[in-house]
C-alpha cells in the first residue's frame, strides 16, 4: 500500500518549522476518579509526537476519548489525566488547549494537546466544514491512531482530505506494513486463529479467510457451530444452529483448495460455565448432553500447536475457550506458547487476544500486536480501511 509516511518528511528535511496535527489513539481507561488504569496507547503514541519535535515542528496533538455527546462537554470526557501522563513521558509540560478548531497558537518545538475531538459538532459524520477548518490548523496532518482507521470521521479521514500535506505516522505505518507481510505476501503455510462466542459476528472474516489461508483454526463459540455442522454433539454448548450451513461452506471451500479446517478432536467440559466448576477431558464425539465445552482437549491443542511450529505466518484472534477460568485455560495457553516458539511471523489483535498474550508474557514473541480491535477485524474481513484509502488517494497525488 503507497502512502506517504511521516519519517520519509523528517527524512527529507521537510518538517522544521511547520505546523504539525497528529491524530493519535489516547483513548485510555480511567477510574471512577479520572486516573488512567492503563496507558499503552499514550506510551504507543510517543514515538511520533518525539520525532515531530525533534524535527522542529509546532506539534498539535489530538485524540478521541470515551463517547461523550458533541458539543457538551463533561469533566469526564476531558483529556486533561492524558495531558498529564503525556507530560509525564516526554519530560516536559503538554498544556491542555480547548475551543481550538479556530485557532491554536503553537510555536516550533513545543506540544499542545488538542480537547477531545469527539467534543466537537460534525466529529463522527465527518462535517467537511470542521473538517477544513482543523486542515487549515495545520501545514502536514499525521494520521497515527490505527484503532480509529475503520472510521471516516472529521478528524481522521475529512482533515487528510483537506491538510496541504496528509501522512501515516510510525504507528499506523507499522499497521500496514504488518497487515501486508501477513495477508498480502504471507510466508506460507497461512494458518489464522478465528475465535469467539458467535460465528455471526465473525462469518464474513471466516469466509474471507477461508479464500487466503492454508489453515482455518477456529475457536470458542464458534467450534462448537463447526462442530455441530460436522455432526459432533455438544451438549448445551453456546452454538448458533442457525449458522451451520454457512459453518459447512466454510469446511467445504477450504477442502477445494486443500485446505482444512481442523475440528477438536477432544474438548474439556464442565456442567455450569463457572471458574470453580469441574472440567472433565472427553473424545469430541463423548459429549454428554448436559455438558457445556468450555476448552479445546489436549490432543487438539497439541496438533494444533504443531501445525503452528510449522506455520509461515500466523494471523490470531481470539482465545480458544474461557482463558479467564484457569480450568479451562490451557488450550489457549498451548496455542499461544506454540505462536511463541514458531519461527513463523505472527501478527494478533482484539482485546481478548491481547489479554491472553498478556496472561502468558509472550509479547516478545509475537512478531506484531495490532493496537485496533474493530479496525483490525475489518482488515482481516478484506475491507479497506478508510483511513488506508485516503492516505494512499493523497499519495497518489
Amino acid at each position: 500500500m503507497n502512502v506517504l509516511r511521516f519519517s520519509d518528511l523528517v527524512a527529507q528535511g521537510q518538517v522544521a518549522g511547520r505546523r504539525v496535527f497528529i491524530r493519535a489513539d489516547l483513548n485510555v481507561p480511567q477510574d471512577d476518579s479520572g486516573r488512567i488504569t492503563e496507558d499503552t496507547r499514550i506510551r504507543a503514541s510517543i514515538p511520533c509526537i518525539r520525532m515531530a519535535l525533534e524535527a522542529g515542528a509546532a506539534v498539535m496533538v489530538t485524540s478521541h476519548l470515551g463517547r461523550p455527546t458533541e458539543g457538551e462537554f463533561k469533566p469526564e470526557d476531558s483529556l486533561a489525566p492524558v495531558a498529564q501522563r503525556l507530560g509525564e513521558l516526554l519530560g516536559r509540560e503538554v498544556p491542555l488547549v480547548s475551543n481550538w478548531v479556530d485557532g491554536v497558537q503553537v510555536a516550533p518545538g513545543q506540544v499542545v494537546l488538542l480537547e477531545n475531538c469527539r467534543l466537537n459538532k460534525g466529529e463522527k459524520k465527518n462535517n467537511e466544514e470542521l473538517a477544513r477548518k482543523m486542515a487549515a490548523l495545520c501545514d502536514i496532518f499525521v494520521h497515527d491512531a490505527f484503532g480509529t482507521a475503520h472510521r471516516a470521521e472529521a478528524s481522521t479521514y475529512g482533515i487528510a482530505q483537506f491538510a496541504p500535506v496528509a501522512c501515516a505516522g510510525p504507528l499506523l505505518a507499522a499497521e500496514i506494513d504488518a497487515i501486508s507481510k501477513a495477508l498480502a505476501e504471507p510466508k506460507r503455510p497461512l494458518l489464522a486463529i478465528v475465535a469467539g462466542s458467535k460465528v455471526s459476528t465473525k462469518l464474513t472474516i471466516l469466509k474471507a479467510l477461508s479464500e487466503k489461508v492454508d489453515g482455518l483454526i477456529v475457536g470458542g463459540g464458534i467450534a462448537n457451530t463447526f462442530m455441530l455442522a460436522s455432526g459432533l454433539p455438544i451438549g448445551l454448548s453456546l452454538a448458533e444452529p442457525d449458522l451451520l450451513e454457512e459453518a459447512k461452506a466454510v469446511i467445504e471451500a477450504m477442502k477445494a483448495r486443500g485446505a482444512e479446517v481442523p475440528i477438536p478432536v477432544d474438548v474439556v467440559t464442565a456442567k455450569r460455565f463457572a471458574a470453580d466448576a469441574p472440567a472433565s477431558v472427553k473424545d469430541a464425539n463423548a459429549v454428554e448432553a448436559d455438558d457445556l465445552i468450555l476448552d479445546i482437549g489436549p490432543k487438539t491443542a497439541e496438533k494444533l500447536a504443531a501445525q503452528l511450529k510449522a506455520a509461515g505466518t500466523i494471523v490470531w484472534n481470539g482465545p480458544v475457550g474461557v482463558f479467564e477460568f484457569d480450568a479451562f485455560a490451557k488450550g489457549t495457553e498451548a496455542i499461544a506458547r506454540a505462536i511463541a516458539q514458531s519461527d513463523a511471523f505472527s501478527i494478533a489483535g482484539g482485546g481478548d487476544t491481547l489479554a491472553a498474550i498478556a496472561k502468558y508474557g509472550i509479547e516478545a514473541d509475537v512478531g506484531y500486536i495490532s493496537t485496533g480491535g474493530g479496525a483490525f477485524l475489518e482488515v482481516l474481513e478484506g475491507k479497506t480501511l478508510p483511513a488506508f484509502e485516503i492516505l494512499s488517494r493523497r499519495a497518489a497525488g
